[in-house]
């Protein structure tokens, strides 16, 4: 069974900085993607950013500019590199796998953007 472990939430405030980090107990370039996605209370899971196993980076509308996922390889981690943060970018992130047709997740992190 794979297992993503994330790291790196907090507070932080308006205009700040934070990463975040996710590290598979597999290879991860066994999947097809690895993406974050972050979820807010009363409100459904959306993707934030995703990144294939080519290099293809996909991400959300309203973090376009501001976030910057990436990988490395030899530690089979994921990043996502938060600027310019704002209150509504407050949620629980999670961090996803495509295992092709699998879906892994993590337990997820919360990061709290104050005004």
């Amino acid at each position: 069974q794979v297992q993503l472990v994330e790291s790196g939430g907090g507070l932080v405030q308006a205009g700040g900085s934070l990463r975040l980090s996710c590290t598979a107990s597999a290879d991860i370039f066994s999947f097809h993607s690895m993406d974050w996605y972050r979820q807010a209370p009363g409100m459904q899971r959306d993707l934030v950013a995703s990144l294939t196993i080519g290099g293809t980076t996909i991400y959300a509308d309203v973090v376009k500019g501001r976030f910057i996922i990436s990988r490395d390889n030899a530690k089979n981690t994921v990043y996502l590199q938060m600027d310019d943060q704002k209150p509504e970018d407050t949620a629980v992130y999670y961090c996803h796998a495509d295992g092709y047709g699998a879906d892994y997740w993590g337990q997820g992190t919360q990061v709290t953007v104050s005004s």
